[in-house]
């Protein structure tokens, strides 16, 4: 898999590994077998309840249909970049300027599954995706996203190695706002900069930090990012 750095408007630098064609067909699969499983319950629901007919069916046929045509819109929109087949394989869609894709960007990208999947079975898709390098089809481009994995992100645990005292007690709560591989990535320049000795880019750093979680502080750079680090691992280990 390949990898990719987006800068955040934070200037807080994180890298991400671009989801393989085939973790990305298999999750695509998963979702069409989630899709027929829905169609064989509603075949067995209308089935029992000895419709009729009429026009009223069409009617009922047709909104019953909906979720299945605005299935990957819908589950990317409120599972936060994923669908069940993509939450599967531990991919997620996200933007590459490293914002948080809104529901007009996941339209864009359902939109043009159109021209990059349906009408094509996945060709241009595949083909696009092989090309660009940055693991975009069509939708991804206009969208400005792609799909990343992260299955290969390493555990808080083997990560952070936060020992954590008992009845500690943290600081800021604003840190669950952050996700795995911003704090790892915080981390990563923390240690690097300890052992150069840059104490100059612990200070940007620890700025950058709390404008991306819109707090003040009054402990020195070093400590206030320990806290954050230390703050997050209290969190996410509970």
């Amino acid at each position: 898999m390949d990898n990719f750095q987006i800068e955040t408007a934070q200037n807080i630098r994180i890298q991400q590994t671009i989801a393989g064609v085939g973790d990305r067909i298999l999750a695509y699969f998963i979702d069409i077998v989630v899709q027929v499983a829905y169609i064989l319950i509603l075949l067995i629901g209308m089935g029992n309840m000895n419709p009729s007919g009429g026009n009223e069916m069409w009617v009922i046929y047709m909104i019953l249909a909906v979720p299945l045509l605005l299935y990957f819109f819908l589950f990317e929109t409120f599972m936060n970049g994923r669908t069940p087949g993509k939450a599967a394989m531990q991919l997620r869609v996200v933007k590459l300027d490293g914002s948080k894709p809104d529901m007009f960007t996941f339209f864009i990208r359902w939109v043009l599954r159109l021209i990059d999947i349906s009408l094509t079975s996945g060709g241009i898709a595949v083909l696009v995706i092989l090309v660009g390098g940055k693991g975009q089809r069509l939708g991804d481009m206009a969208a400005g996203t792609t799909v990343i994995s992260e299955k290969n992100n390493p555990t808080l645990g083997t990560s952070l190695m936060v020992s954590l005292p008992e009845n500690y007690s943290p600081r800021y709560p604003q840190v669950t706002q952050l996700t795995d591989a911003q704090i790892q990535q915080i981390k990563t320049i923390l240690d690097k900069a300890l052992v150069k000795r840059e104490f100059q880019v612990i200070k940007k750093l620890a700025e950058q930090t709390s404008s991306l979680l819109a707090v003040t502080h009054e402990q020195r750079s070093l400590e206030f990012l320990q806290q954050i680090i230390t703050d997050y691992a209290f969190y996410t280990q509970q």
